[in-house]
């Protein structure tokens, strides 16, 4: 839905990807939740202000100092710290103002602000509507998937990027907030109209199951969207309540993280326990681990491609380390560092990289990502049904 793909906006060309990562990171994971397990099964509790002096390559106070600065001067802060931050050289690094950090720690809890619409361009250059959550504004204004969008408050919106698009939707621009409106411009089979929508505060749902086929041993599909709060559980319980041998298969493309936390717990349906990934932060070096007690035999193939990030790209490095899955599609995406948010003066959000993750065989993710087992383009379920029903996962 439109609310998660907001943080995907570049500033240059990673600024978003960055900003919808920022708790994908281990070290950020635990200023959102408050610990990271450690090796003895017990939890540490991290504060970030013990480690947030000096972040990536440039010192916290420099970003701070160049705030006060600024805002002395009657200028933006955020503008100045981000351009601290620019000269770093830092790849992930980025500054928020507050209210896009707050819209986005919402996210990650599962909620976003928008109308409940997803679209994608179509063949024809036209934005379709492929998506209308139930129950939001979109679907009570009678909206429905396969309508085309025309316009959005007034502006033509064919031949725009689609990201561009649900920025408009959302109100980004204006900085729109829960109860503002938002005008449409949509046609069906050649009726066209416009209505207007309520922005609303609306749930995502990170994890949607379904069974392959009509046969008891048909395999399952759980597609995982991002890794906000609870989609590890999630996931833990489609397996957990699949049937008989069935086997797995796990669809994280397009999946741009989110939480490590929820990443380590959905490898704890398909592990017994042990590494998940290490990490460094100012190169002090800690470790994740999956609990114990995940179906170690059902036939798993994970579905990936370029858009399969971090946290998840966490998650299948260690499945496919641990020989536990077989891989398939695309090279991923390759975000392995960690990053950590600090607060600056105005309230504005500074993250920097402070470390890096790597996998249960100590490969690093940051800048190569993950090569699949077997290779698969636009055909990758397909490919990866065939796999599962060579592994014995029904079909």
């Amino acid at each position: 839905m439109p609310g998660l793909t907001y943080h995907l906006k570049p500033r240059g060309l990673y600024r978003g990807a960055a900003l919808t990562l920022v708790f994908a990171s281990v070290l950020a994971t635990a200023a959102a939740t408050g610990s990271l397990p450690r090796e003895d099964g017990e939890s540490t509790e991290i504060k970030t202000r013990a480690v947030s002096s000096t972040v990536g390559s440039v010192d916290r106070e420099e970003i701070a100092d160049a705030v006060a600065d600024a805002e002395a001067d009657g200028k933006s802060g955020t503008d100045a710290a981000e351009e601290v931050v620019s000269r770093s050289g830092d790849r992930w690094g980025a500054v928020y103002d507050e209210r896009e950090y707050e819209e986005f720690e919402q996210a990650l809890d599962g909620s976003y602000t928008g109308v409940g619409i997803a679209a994608r361009r179509a063949a024809h250059g036209q934005v379709t509507v492929t998506g209308v959550k139930a129950g939001g504004p979109a679907d009570r204004a009678g909206v429905r998937e396969g309508d085309l969008l025309r316009t959005v408050d007034g502006r033509a919106v064919a031949k725009r990027p689609v990201a561009e698009v649900v920025a408009l939707l959302r109100g980004d621009r204006v900085k729109a907030s829960e109860g503002s409106t938002v005008v449409l411009g949509l046609s069906r089979g050649g009726h066209s109209w416009t209505t207007t929508l309520r922005r609303a505060r609306l749930s995502t749902d990170p994890v949607s199951v379904r069974r392959l086929g009509r046969d008891p041993s048909s395999a399952v599909l759980i597609k995982v969207a991002a890794f906000t709060k609870g989609a590890g559980t999630a996931v833990r319980d489609a397996v957990d309540g699949a049937p008989g041998d069935a086997g797995i298969l796990l669809d994280l493309r397009a999946n741009s993280g989110g939480l490590v936390s929820e990443a380590v717990t959905a490898s704890s349906a398909f592990l017994d326990g042990g590494l998940v990934a290490t990490y460094d932060v100012h190169g002090e070096q800690r470790a994740l681990y999956a609990d114990p007690g995940g179906d170690t035999e059902r036939p798993v193939v994970v579905l990936v491609d370029g858009g399969t990030m971090s946290a998840a790209e966490l998650l299948t490095g260690a499945l496919q380390d641990r020989g536990r899955a077989v891989t398939v599609g695309s090279r991923t995406f390759g975000k392995g560092s960690v990053q950590l948010p600090s607060k600056l003066p105005g309230g504005s959000v500074a993250e920097l990289t402070v470390g890096h993750y790597r996998t249960p065989a100590g490969r690093s993710v940051e800048g190569s990502g993950i090569t699949p087992d077997v290779g698969a383009g636009p055909e990758a379920q397909e490919r990866g049904e065939t796999v599962l029903s060579g592994l014995g996962g029904g079909s």
